[in-house]
């Protein structure tokens, strides 16, 4: 990769990950690669993301491919939730929703994203992990949050970069992890296939 080319591929629909790549001047095709995202048995957050973001990465690897694309970096990520060890994944409606919100009210728990990136055969993988604190909620604040529509496609029910803001008392760790993409260890990562920030 020539240090003008920023070009990547990006295995994830999530416009936020856009957002943030955008953001750092890397342009991008997005590919569509559909994997099972269910948890095994036991299995630990970081695993769990880990595994995913690699999985990710290779079916999206196998649509450029089978497509006859050019070989450029190509990057996955996953982003999930966990309190007391339980992971907390998209709500499946709006009690689930509410059902994690109360869970996380007045507490801290941690957001997990691991970030992958592929070229070829080569793999890296970088995970971020943030401690985020939520003030107590009330069942008003939990439900107005539900009726705005906006926890449904989020792991954990929230996005910080919304309207539940207004929830978190501070993070330890990485905003940007909470929002999906962590940019630090992005960065890193696509550093170790050519790119240059900023």
């Amino acid at each position: 990769m020539t240090p003008s080319d920023t070009r990547i591929y990006l295995a994830s629909g999530s416009p936020r990950r856009r957002e943030l790549l955008e953001q750092l001047g890397v342009h991008l095709e997005r590919i569509h690669a559909d994997i099972d995202e269910s948890v095994l048995p036991g299995e630990a957050a970081v695993a769990y993301t880990e595994r995913l973001a690699r999985e990710k990465a290779a079916a999206g690897w196998a649509v450029v491919q089978n497509c006859g694309l050019p070989s450029r970096p190509l990057l996955s990520a996953d982003t999930t939730v966990v309190l007391d060890g339980e992971i907390y994944g998209k709500p499946a409606d709006a009690a689930d929703a509410a059902r994690m919100l109360r869970a996380f009210a007045g507490r801290s728990h941690q957001v997990v994203t691991s970030v992958a990136v592929r070229q070829d055969e080569r793999i890296e993988l970088r995970t971020s992990i943030t401690e985020v604190y939520f003030r107590a909620l009330s069942e008003d604040d939990i439900q107005r949050y539900i009726n705005s529509g906006e926890p449904f496609d989020k792991a954990g029910s929230y996005g910080i970069q919304g309207l539940a803001a207004v929830f978190i008392e501070r993070i330890e760790g990485s905003y940007t992890g909470v929002m999906g993409l962590p940019v630090f260890e992005t960065a890193t990562l696509l550093g170790l296939f050519g790119h240059q920030f900023p």
